[in-house]
């Protein structure tokens, strides 16, 4: 897979090393609406295989003017479940979760997802 962005449409993703980022255009109350959106995503433009080991998983929410009225937790659970098969085999493989909002240029999603490198 090359270092650029595959997708066209709301959700894009790329490879660089280690780290798969993904990006989710636009933002919604509706923490669901984002698993399928990803599922679909990666079950038809991805093609790299699961792995095993532990992996660090960091999601951040921009948004314009005020924060959506949402659940943190609930959209890190959605995502999860999105990649889940995809980036490793299950979510017991996270081993770090960073999940933050903040005020930001344009309202989407980024995750960032990278094997944990041991600790010592």
């Amino acid at each position: 897979m090359t270092a650029g962005w595959i997708g066209t449409g709301k959700v894009r993703a790329r490879e660089a090393g280690e780290v798969v980022e993904i990006t989710i255009d636009g933002l919604t109350t509706q923490a669901k609406y984002y698993k399928p959106l990803v599922y679909e995503f990666m079950r038809k433009e991805w093609n790299s295989r699961p792995s095993y080991g532990d992996y660090v998983v960091e999601i951040v929410m921009e948004h314009v003017g005020d924060p959506p009225w949402m659940d943190l937790d609930n959209l890190a659970k959605a995502l999860l479940d999105a990649i889940k098969g995809y980036l490793f085999h299950d979510d017991s493989q996270v081993a770090r979760l960073l999940v933050e909002r903040h005020e930001g240029e344009r309202e989407r999603i980024t995750i960032r997802c990278f094997p944990r490198k041991p600790v010592g």
